[in-house]
């Protein structure tokens, strides 16, 4: 029997021909700890009596959602973090380098066929290169720190199939909206996402990231892309016989399979409050907005903000629109510097701001108040994540969200 790309990369780790529902003792790859939770890890990890770290060389620390210190107790976790890296020898420590996600597969990290855990839910992300990467809470981070091991529980998978081109005005963000929409918030529940067709062979990893990012959205343990030469460019390596075989065999086992043509997908928005409240932006056209963010780990990358600069070039920002830009990391912000795409935002009166997860987790850089509306590029519209809980919050592409910023209301973009 044939083997999807979840139970490929489970049985080249631990050499057990798993099926669904099996449990495993998976062997740990890289961890990932962010600023947030670092504390309670830290705790944890020698109240359960550890003396040292299984692999300093594969634990990660980002300093990213509470930078700068928008609290005093900000502080607190960086000294608790840095005292840890002290302690135990680690070195792969980054301090506003960028955001988490964004991070671990730039700084190369993380590779195809990997099992990665990080303390943060869109953990998912790294599935477009073909890792295996979930979220995890602090417990369960401070045992891998401890034995470089974690069980899990082999997901059945559901698989994605796209064929065809995607209209010019829509982007991936579009695509993962539609699906989540089309799923419901626990659709995909501890299930892995296999996403596949000539619509995904033709995505950049930058696209893949963007919809791995947010399955977690309809409540997947993974998602997963098959890896492939653009994986191995970004990736910087050369895709062994195993990397390269990680794709969903013909005669595997699927709990459901999902067909789209690419040409049926249109621009859509999360509504309030929630993330499957999906609905075509022609449904909403005329909304007035106070604001526009673009940034986050789902779409602050190089091509979003170009995308975002395609809109806006030689246009300027509506009369009391706050437009808010985030690069996902300092490498980005440097290549969007020097291709001209930050000038052309700044031009058309964007507030441009360093790297971090700032506003989409609700901390700096431009929160909202009562009766006031945001469209985003973020990945949640959750009750009170971006300000007071009377905010309301859609979730866009980076293209739809410039078309709003000029025009001081949801359109769509063209």
């Amino acid at each position: 029997m044939g083997k999807t790309i979840i139970e490929k990369i489970i049985k080249n780790n631990t050499g057990i021909d798993a099926k669904p529902g099996d449990i495993v003792t998976v062997n740990v790859d890289r961890v990932m700890i962010h600023d947030i939770f670092i504390p309670f890890v830290a705790s944890k990890f020698e109240e359960m009596g550890f003396k040292k770290l299984w692999d300093p060389d594969k634990v990660v620390l980002i300093y990213d959602h509470l930078v700068p210190a928008s609290q005093v107790d900000d502080t607190r976790h960086f000294k608790v973090g840095n005292e840890f890296v002290q302690k135990y020898g680690m070195k792969n420590v980054h301090r506003s380098d960028g955001i988490c996600h964004q991070l671990m597969t730039e700084a190369l990290y993380v590779k195809p066929g990997n099992i990665v855990f990080g303390t943060d839910s869109h953990t998912t992300t790294y599935g477009c290169v073909g890792a295996f990467s979930s979220g995890i809470g602090y417990t369960e981070m401070a045992s891998i720190l401890g034995t470089g091991t974690m069980w899990v529980k082999v997901p059945e998978t559901i698989k994605v199939n796209i064929t065809g081109k995607l209209p010019d005005n829509v982007m991936a963000k579009d695509i993962i909206l539609k699906l989540i929409g089309d799923l419901g918030a626990d659709g995909a529940t501890y299930k892995a996402l296999e996403f596949t067709g000539d619509t995904v062979e033709n995505m950049t990893v930058a696209s893949r990231m963007s919809m791995s990012n947010m399955a977690i959205e309809a409540g997947a343990k993974c998602a997963l892309f098959t890896p492939d030469e653009k994986t191995a460019e970004y990736c910087e390596i050369e895709l062994d016989d195993k990397q390269k075989d990680l794709v969903g065999d013909e005669d595997a086992v699927y709990c459901r399979e999902i067909c789209y043509k690419a040409e049926d997908f249109v621009p859509v928005m999360a509504c309030p409050s929630n993330v499957d409240h999906v609905e075509p932006v022609k449904d909403l056209v005329g909304k007035e907005i106070d604001q526009v963010f673009i940034g986050s780990c789902t779409n602050g990358r190089l091509e979003d903000l170009m995308a975002a600069a395609s809109v806006l070039k030689g246009k300027h920002v509506a009369p009391f629109v706050k437009l808010i830009i985030t690069p996902a990391s300092r490498k980005i912000y440097r290549q969007a510097d020097e291709n001209g795409t930050l000038k052309i935002l700044a031009d058309a009166g964007a507030m441009i701001t360093h790297p971090s997860c700032g506003l989409c987790c609700g901390r700096t850089g431009g929160i909202l108040t009562d009766g006031e509306v945001v469209v985003a590029t973020n990945n949640r519209n959750f009750l009170g994540r971006m300000g007071t809980s009377k905010v309301e919050i859609y979730l866009a592409s980076p293209r739809t969200a410039a078309a709003c910023a000029v025009a001081g209301k949801i359109v769509e973009p063209v």
